[in-house]
């Protein structure tokens, strides 16, 4: 094993997980370089020589006096990161006119950054406090290294954290569901972490570690179920553009018709309408289908497709003094007039009154599908569709709209000698009877009064 693997990384641990993870990285640059490290080595000994300190004539004090040195040295700098460093780069980062560097500089980066300090400090200066490698000198410098791994897990972890946070402000990434991609990326950066930390502990280097873990990958398949079809189902969702958080979505079948408000690794949650939450793995929308609002409210338009019960009984042929009126009033075109031969029913008036009255409202987008239409029969009336789409898309200004246009449909059809269909009331037939002047339908009435 070369020596300067062994005073940054513990042994095979270290040196294992730059063969493992990548020896291109830069701190296995600083690991590797054997003339960095040995000038370091040679620095610090002629400084304690020229103190009268001799690693190899040390007494017991003065290695207790040199871990206390080490220990000084390792709080200043700490206090020096964290009162003097960090103030510095923040103030430079306040001025800057962007907010990534904010983010990316953040508490919890910076806080990392600090805590990474007293560890290396001491992993690089407590080999000169012991004369030999004791049990105790192996143990310490294995809990520093633990350690120290620990805190560079957290450290790439905040990191990972603010380049979520970064991404989510972004105008191009703001609506992508990546934040299953970044709970990945720290998975995968925690469990590196601890093989690495297992493999210092044990002394093993973390391939043999990952092959051992080889054995019980079935076991794993199952544990990690889930997170591995979330992680493919989010990367799915994320490159054909089938999610974003802020969308309208619905599934019957699973009780789901509301906004999405997260999108994680291993969850999906949507706020209802009723304010209710439904949560699904993000698998379940890739395998199963699911209705996305999302194009309605990017084609600024929203449908309205309402049908209005006509009565059979008042659809007639128009009078000379109608369609003399209806011309007047522009409801009518001398064309349409002269196509029937004067015979014009007075639905079909109506249905140009309806489309005329559409085109004209602000309300409604011109620029769309737009029609008058009869829908099958069922017993209840003719349905007459009125089929466009409202501007407006949020649901409170649609709402209002749809409403506008149906009653003013509504209200019109008196004028054109048309009924509404409505299934008859006590009161109607109470009227409808009381009109039959017979004994035996007074008694009638009289009950029903």
């Amino acid at each position: 094993m070369p020596k300067n693997i062994k005073i940054i990384g513990r042994r095979a641990g270290v040196y294992g997980f730059c063969n493992t993870f990548g020896a291109n990285l830069a701190l296995c640059h600083i690991i590797q370089d054997k003339a960095y490290m040995d000038n370091e080595t040679n620095m610090i000994e002629g400084l304690l020589a020229e103190l009268g300190y001799h690693k190899l004539q040390m007494t017991p004090l003065e290695s207790i006096m040199v871990i206390a040195a080490i220990g000084v040295v390792a709080t200043i700098l700490f206090y020096v990161c964290k009162l003097a460093v960090i103030p510095l780069i923040r103030n430079i980062t306040n001025r800057t006119k962007f907010t990534w560097d904010d983010h990316l500089f953040n508490d919890r980066v910076t806080t990392s950054i600090c805590h990474i300090i007293p560890p290396t400090i001491f992993y690089w200066l407590l080999p000169f406090a012991f004369k030999q490698k004791t049990a105790t000198y192996e143990i310490l410098m294995t809990l520093i290294a633990v350690y120290l791994v620990a805190m560079f897990a957290k450290l790439v972890v905040a990191f990972i954290t603010s380049l979520q946070i970064i991404s989510e402000e972004h105008d191009n990434l703001k609506n992508k569901p990546l934040k299953g991609v970044y709970q990945m990326m720290k998975i995968v950066v925690v469990c590196a972490s601890v093989i690495v930390a297992v493999g210092i502990i044990f002394d093993k280097d973390p391939a043999s570690v990952l092959a051992g873990l080889g054995a019980s990958a079935a076991v794993l398949m199952l544990v990690f179920k889930d997170t591995i079809l979330g992680l493919v189902a989010g990367v799915q969702l994320s490159a054909n553009d089938m999610l974003r958080p802020g969308d309208w979505i619905k599934m019957e079948k699973h009780g789901v018709d509301g906004i999405v408000f997260e999108v994680s690794l291993n969850t999906v949650k949507v706020r209802n309408w009723d304010m209710t939450v439904v949560t699904l793995p993000p698998y379940l929308l890739v395998s199963d289908s699911f209705q996305n609002w999302r194009g309605m409210w990017e084609s600024k338009g929203r449908r309205i497709a309402r049908p209005l019960l006509i009565d059979t009984n008042s659809i007639r042929f128009c009078t000379e003094a109608e369609l003399d009126e209806y011309l007047r009033r522009g409801w009518l075109t001398p064309q349409r007039r002269a196509a029937e031969g004067g015979r014009v029913v007075n639905l079909a008036v109506y249905r140009d009154y309806i489309m005329q009255y559409l085109t004209a409202n602000p309300t409604v987008s011109n620029d769309k599908l737009m029609m008058v239409r009869h829908q099958e029969m069922s017993g209840g009336g003719l349905p007459l569709q009125v089929y466009c789409f409202s501007v407006e898309t949020g649901l409170r200004q649609y709402e209002e709209v749809q409403a506008d246009v149906l009653e003013h449909l509504m209200a019109m059809l008196p004028a054109f000698g048309l009924k509404m269909f409505q299934r008859p009331s006590g009161e109607d037939v109470r009227h409808a009877t009381c009109g039959i002047p017979t004994q035996a339908e007074d008694e009638v009435c009289n009950r029903v009064s």
